[in-house]
């Protein structure tokens, strides 16, 4: 893509991707490449996930932004943790008894259980280009096997060989005696059962480029070359030296690796690097505020995330407070989407780079962002209405709404189809409908009356009128006790917010929802009247009780 011009003007945007790209712009190492290196890391030992759609969209924010601030070229490397040993096996994988087989090797020298690719590493690295490639981001993809393998870190290697004590001295304080008296930052591929071993080095011979160890099985002596993939760097070390090596300027990290990154850090200062800038997020939580975890799934899968919402509502929720915990469950769906469209209306009236929407689309709206309903709207649509399919939405939106259609808004199209599966497999299970109290009975039939009395008057009115005239109904039906509250205009009082909650907990089974007059615009009045009527189980007029039968 082409790169727009510099803007310093945009250092003092309040929008944290600017915040970032700053550090990054700062660094002398940028100044003197002129460029800038992004990198987001992935361990292929399982398929991507939320969180891997989170940090590669969180880091490609910041690097758009450090391109529209400084003018300068940027790339962002994937790189692929494939020459990791495979530790434990997945619990979704197939073949198990052959993987286990395979313990302790490197992810590229394990068959594909899926019998798709050379190499269990391989599958998952192919999973890992599509799942980026399905969301258009840009990057390039690295492997680690390709980088250890071709002689890309020999240099970085035989540097590490040359510091080894050095970069022992940095790690061995935070392990405990056992493991302290054992630990090197080199882990050697076996040359006979390509295990990666975790064994301590009896000799390191930095002017040679090798290490001496020790099988502790057969007590048989090996000298192995650090470079040409020969061995592969301990976890903490292995970091700093991608960094050392690749000249990273920034990555980002979660809050579970603070410790990881600060030692790295270290390790790359002994190397003779500067560690990347680096930004925190926060870790993810479930409904009750626990910390997600894969093995439990007690989490949202990205794949249930877009079966109920569209993507821009999952980038939406990526771009808000990342160094905040946020909780990562099914009723988020709904308020992530209303706010993101809420946001492209706003980018729409003004194009401002502190819009989480301007950082989604880059800076400029694509034809047909944006839908003239809220999803919440549709979702109270489909309560009433019974829709579990797209067909019963567009319905009611063509008999209600006939400007809203999927030609003149593609957004509502995918907004349509989403809401009625939330609908059917989300909400409906869930649905708590309470009787109404006399009180609430009261003003519900008033209410009913005076949709009924005023249809006529309503329909004649311009489609953008109507939800405010039913809006000011829905108020008069309200204002009687218990209701009531002081207002500024002290002969019309004020509406408390328990009638509307009544007007949802009875009708809809739900705690709130969008203002009822929008909803009652998109239902309609005489289905609205047919519902209000059959919830409080009162007799209604014969065509009433027709209209709410759709």
């Amino acid at each position: 893509m082409e790169r727009p011009p510099a803007d310093p003007s945009l250092r003092d945007t309040r929008a944290w991707p600017f915040e970032e790209a700053a550090k990054v712009a700062g660094r002398a190492s940028v100044a003197a490449k002129g460029a800038a290196l992004f990198e987001t890391g992935y361990g292929p030992s399982g398929l991507p996930h939320i969180g891997t759609f989170g940090e590669v969209a969180r880091t490609t924010w910041v690097r758009r932004a450090f391109e529209r601030l400084t003018g300068l070229p940027s790339r962002l490397l994937a790189f692929s943790d494939d020459m990791d040993a495979l530790r434990k096996v997945p619990d979704n994988a197939p073949q198990p008894e052959m993987l286990r087989a395979h313990l302790g090797r490197p992810l590229t020298r394990i068959p594909d259980p899926y019998g798709t690719h050379e190499s269990y590493g391989a599958h998952n690295n192919a999973r890992l280009r599509a799942f980026l490639d399905e969301f258009g981001f840009e990057y390039e993809f690295v492997s680690s096997t390709d980088y250890y393998g071709s002689g890309r870190f020999d240099a970085a290697l035989r540097r590490m060989l040359a510091v080894h004590e050095e970069v022992r001295a940095v790690i061995l304080p935070t392990l405990g005696p056992d493991r302290r008296a054992t630990y090197s930052p080199f882990l050697p591929i076996h040359p006979r059962t390509g295990i990666v071993m975790q064994v301590p080095m009896e000799e390191v011979r930095a002017e040679a480029g090798t290490v001496v160890w020790r099988d502790p099985e057969t007590g048989e002596r090996f000298e192995t070359p650090v470079t040409g993939g020969h061995v592969k760097a301990q976890w903490k070390a292995d970091w700093a030296l991608r960094w050392f090596a690749l000249g990273v300027d920034y990555e980002m990290s979660g809050k579970d690796l603070i410790d990881s990154v600060r030692l790295s850090s270290a390790i790359c200062r002994v190397l003779g690097g500067e560690p990347p800038v680096g930004f925190t997020y926060e870790l993810f939580l479930d409904a009750e505020g626990h910390k997600i975890s894969k093995s439990k799934g007690n989490g949202l899968t990205i794949d249930e995330w877009l079966r109920y919402g569209p993507p821009e509502s999952l980038s939406l929720f990526m771009y808000q407070q990342p160094g905040r915990a946020k909780r990562l469950h099914f009723d988020v769906i709904p308020r992530a989407t209303d706010e993101y469209l809420g946001q492209v209306e706003k980018l729409r009236a003004a194009a401002d780079p502190a819009n989480p929407a301007w950082h989604i689309h880059e800076g400029a709206l694509p034809n047909g962002a944006g839908s003239p309903i809220t999803f919440t709207l549709l979702l109270n649509l489909a309560v009433a209405a019974n829709a579990e399919t797209p067909e019963m939405l567009w319905g009611y939106l063509r008999r209600h709404a006939p400007d809203a259609t999927p030609e003149a808004s593609p957004m509502l199209a995918v907004l349509v189809e989403r809401a009625s599966a939330y609908y059917r497999d989300v909400v409906k299970p869930t649905k708590r409908f309470r009787a109404a109290t006399e009180a609430e009975r009261e003003a519900l039939l008033h209410l009913a009356a005076l949709l009924r009395e005023n249809q006529g008057r309503i329909e004649a009115l311009p489609v953008a009128e109507r939800p405010a005239a039913i809006q000011d109904l829905v108020y008069d039906a309200g204002r009687r006790e218990p209701f009531l509250q002081p207002g500024k205009d002290p002969a019309r009082p004020g509406v408390s917010r328990a009638w509307f909650a009544a007007i949802y907990q009875v009708l809809l089974g739900q705690e709130e929802g969008p203002r009822f007059g929008g909803f009652v615009a998109l239902y309609g009045i005489p289905e609205t009247v047919a519902l209000i009527e059959g919830a409080l189980g009162a007799a209604a007029p014969k065509q009433a009780q027709g209209a709410g039968a759709a």
